[in-house]
């Protein structure tokens, strides 16, 4: 059972679950845009860690240490990763 939560406005928040509002009706459209927010979300997330995972390799192999944060940017959405 999947919960997916959509913030309609800053005090009203409309949950949609397995494509149905909170009526109970089909609610495809808002299903189907919260999917694929979460698939971008979740690619860009494994390109973050892929990256982070290869950077660090390269630190060890080339015989550093890595003794602070790294601060990524996606220059496409303006999101920052730690």
């Amino acid at each position: 059972m999947a919960l997916m939560v959509v913030r309609v406005k800053k005090w009203k928040v409309k949950t949609v679950r397995n494509g149905r509002n909170q009526e109970g009706y089909s609610d495809p459209t808002a299903s189907i845009a919260i999917s694929q927010v979460k698939k971008e979300e979740t690619a860009t997330d494994r390109r973050v860690y892929d990256l982070m995972k290869v950077l660090k390799y390269i630190i060890r192999l080339s015989g550093f240490e890595l003794t602070e944060r790294i601060r990524l940017k996606d220059t496409r959405t303006g999101k920052e990763y730690r």
